[in-house]
């Protein structure tokens, strides 16, 4: 069941907060209107919503770091 479509979807929720915050508040709406499936959007019921906020937290923070050039832990690796 993943499909290229699918996974283009949830890739975009994990990044997207716009995405994800429309997402959250119609799930089954937005699958449809991303034209997933019925076993898609049936998949996606069974999300771990916490997981998914954890997870997009995580991404968010990472990008931050990478866009300001900073290593999470510079003197691992002789930086300051």
């Amino acid at each position: 069941m993943s499909s290229p479509l699918f996974e283009a979807f949830l890739a975009k929720i994990y990044v997207d907060a716009k995405a994800r915050a429309e997402f959250l508040s119609d799930p089954l709406g937005e699958a449809a209107r991303a034209g997933l499936s019925a076993e898609e959007q049936q998949a996606l019921q069974s999300i771990d919503w916490d997981g998914l906020k954890l997870a997009s937290r995580s991404f968010e923070k990472k990008r931050l770091r990478q866009a300001r050039g900073k290593l999470r832990f510079p003197r691992l690796f002789g930086l300051k």
